[in-house]
């Protein structure tokens, strides 16, 4: 392409440090570092840019606006279109503990908890945030797992399944209130399960 060529529409200008599948990687890497160190108040995409050395236009063409962005990086821990299908995978049986396993496991993965953890202390805190943590764990994951198993009134017990998972969470991660943020995770599993395979499977 010459100089006079026109760019296409919607896509930055980039370096041959920006090309490829990495740029996307290194943005979202440096996108939950940020939320990790900033909150969701202090992020922004300037910043995120500046972190993974990349123009701030790249930023908006790969994942849009902040929201976008923070959404981006909850489901880099969560992986969704990997997990709703194996918690689902074995039927309405035991369906509870797959979940509680599942969403423990991920929390204490050391890997994942400090984004994590950022980004429940700005949902805590920003209506942004929260709409983004709200719309990705009900609508991307346990409303479809809810739906999946057909049973009634599937959003309101993913909500209600939501509200046991996120309340552990915060108490045992955040607030870290004892016993609970001490006691051996596989305990907590077992005594969240049946409650969580009530809420999701009985009619």
């Amino acid at each position: 392409m010459t100089d006079g060529a026109p760019r296409r529409r919607g896509r930055p200008a980039r370096t041959a440090a920006e090309t490829g599948p990495a740029a996307r990687e290194r943005i979202l890497e440096a996108a939950r570092a940020e939320f990790a160190q900033r909150g969701y108040d202090k992020t922004s995409v300037r910043g995120i840019a500046k972190a993974a050395g990349v123009d701030p236009a790249l930023v908006h063409h790969y994942f849009g606006t902040k929201d976008e962005v923070f959404a981006a990086a909850i489901e880099v821990s969560f992986e969704p279109a990997l997990v709703v299908p194996a918690i689902l995978g074995e039927g309405k049986e035991g369906v509870g503990e797959r979940l509680a396993r599942y969403f423990i496991g991920v929390w204490e993965n050391p890997a994942t908890r400090a984004p994590l953890l950022a980004i429940l202390r700005s949902a805590l805190t920003h209506e942004a945030a929260a709409k983004v943590l709200r719309g990705f764990v009900l609508r991307r994951m346990l409303e479809r797992i809810a739906a999946d198993l057909d049973v009634p009134d599937p959003k309101l017990r993913a909500e209600l399944a939501a509200s046991h998972m996120i309340g552990i969470a915060v108490l045992r991660y955040v607030i870290q209130v004892e016993p609970l943020a001490t006691v051996d995770s596989e305990e907590i599993v077992e005594m969240v399960a049946p409650t969580l395979q009530r809420y999701l499977t009985t009619a």
